[in-house]
């Protein structure tokens, strides 16, 4: 079985350990950047099956981060997954609009992200199907 990727991009060094070390427990690659500058070139470098995506993040936010993901057709298909300990009203939309397979609320536990991993590599999703035809 071929190892997945999974790029974390947080700001957050504490969140960057603990979630690494699971990820890596259950196999999967993991690779990390701390700020939206950082995390463009980490994709492009590291090219990841999924990402796990803060919404406060410095040099940018995740808004900027994932729109800008969107558009080379490299990564326009790539799944997303953002986290925000932000409580602002519109975040869980404003993510899904912009292609988000799923938004987490911090605190959340391990069990919850590893689903969310695992839907987002599921095969005949629909958000993959609809990036891939745009």
């Amino acid at each position: 079985m071929e190892m997945k990727t999974v790029l974390l991009i947080d700001d957050d060094n504490v969140f960057l350990l603990t979630i690494g070390v699971r990820l890596k427990s259950m196999g999967y690659t993991v690779y990390a950047a701390k700020d939206a500058v950082n995390a463009i070139s980490a994709v492009r470098k590291n090219n990841p099956d999924v990402i796990i995506l803060d919404m406060s993040l410095p040099a940018g936010d995740g808004f900027l981060v994932a729109d800008r993901l969107r558009n080379p057709i490299s990564t326009a298909a790539t799944p997303i997954i953002f986290v925000t300990a932000s409580e602002k009203p519109g975040l869980r939309e404003r993510a899904m609009n912009l292609g988000a397979v799923a938004f987490l609320n911090k605190p959340f536990d391990a069990t919850t992200l590893a689903d969310a991993i695992e839907s987002a590599l599921s095969p005949g999703d629909s958000w993959r199907a609809k990036a891939n035809a745009v």
